[in-house]
């Protein structure tokens, strides 16, 4: 039987002061979900940077988190690279590090054919002896992992046990799993589509926004796994255009400036990933006021309301809950 990931799976930042990994701050962020209950970690995917990462500094982010985690929430690492002899000696660290499973993305820049695509996963997953999601991300990668690719994998790499679908096609990942079948799991990569995948079969999400929303985020795929879909569906509806807000520029600038906003990390990145513009900031700002997550000084918040996201009292937003009214679909179906 497959090894299945499911729930709120967060892609972890990874912090930077002064140009360094952050590891103490690591170190708090992964107390952070084990506390607010995330389902488990992704360090070193494109949320974490991986591409602006050293060797060293992958490898050591992984045991950072994996020494953290100390077996309370599983650890998958993102072990992906456009070299294939790369991607196994990642993997290969990650299941000698303690690792729980590995996130490999389809290699980008270099377009092999779905053949290429194949081998290259089956070389991984039979090197690594970890169970293995595949990341499709076309738009970062420029090639689609077709739905028949997938379901070799699926028959022929009993380690290969799931995918993370961000092709943003609803269709294709409803393909996925009709053609892989229900030991396959499908997860999303793309937030604002977690719910909708999980109405036709999905097990969660690999989540940008449970980096500022984990217990909320958490519950919605709980409830949505738990067939409470009028709860996943309130959640959902409430968490868009918090989840909408962190991809106002390229992901993970958002994330990383709303972070620093709540005093979680250092507003540093790595180019050529830079600042966020200051309008946008603004913009940013002005949401993540609206849903609590920080005091706003000004008239956005008012003084009396109090903060009222997961990562302070646990307690899911109500309309009383802000001071500036929200576009109207936020509230649907929430009555």
């Amino acid at each position: 039987m497959r090894r299945e990931f499911r729930g709120s799976i967060v892609a972890l930042v990874t912090p930077f002061r002064d140009g360094k990994v952050d590891e103490a701050r690591l170190r708090e962020l992964v107390e952070f979900h084990v506390r607010n209950g995330t389902d488990a970690i992704v360090p070193c995917g494109t949320t974490g940077e991986s591409p602006t990462l050293s060797h060293d500094e992958h490898k050591r982010v992984v045991e950072v988190v994996i020494d953290t985690a100390r077996g309370r929430i599983p650890v998958i690492a993102g072990t992906g690279s456009n070299s294939t002899a790369e991607a196994i000696d990642l993997t290969t660290h990650a299941k000698k590090a303690g690792a729980d499973g590995a996130l490999v993305v389809s290699p980008y820049y270099n377009k092999p054919t779905q053949q290429g695509l194949y081998e290259h996963f089956r070389a991984v997953a039979e090197a690594g002896d970890l169970p293995i999601l595949v990341y499709n991300i076309q738009s970062r990668t420029a090639v689609n992992v077709e739905t028949e690719t997938l379901a070799r994998l699926a028959r022929d790499c009993p380690k290969i046990v799931g995918v993370k679908e961000a092709s943003g096609s609803l269709e294709q990942m409803t393909q996925v799993i009709v053609a892989c079948g229900p030991e396959f799991t499908v997860l999303s990569g793309d937030d604002a589509l977690t719910l909708p995948l999980m109405a036709v079969g999905g097990r969660g999400v690999i989540s940008v926004l449970a980096n500022i929303a984990p217990k909320e985020t958490a519950e919605m795929t709980r409830a949505a796994l738990d067939g409470d879909w009028k709860r996943a569906r309130e959640l959902h509806l409430r968490l868009f255009p918090l989840s909408k807000a962190l991809f106002i520029e390229t992901n993970p600038i958002p994330v990383k400036e709303a972070m620093a906003m709540m005093g979680l990390i250092q507003p540093e990145l790595r180019l050529p990933l830079c600042r966020m513009a200051e309008a946008n900031r603004e913009r940013l700002r002005k949401v993540l006021a609206q849903y609590h997550l920080i005091k706003e000084i000004g008239p956005v918040v008012s003084a009396s309301v109090p903060r009222m996201a997961g990562l302070h009292s646990g307690s899911i937003w109500t309309s009383d809950d802000f001071d500036e009214p929200l576009p109207e679909a936020f509230w649907v179906g929430t009555a």
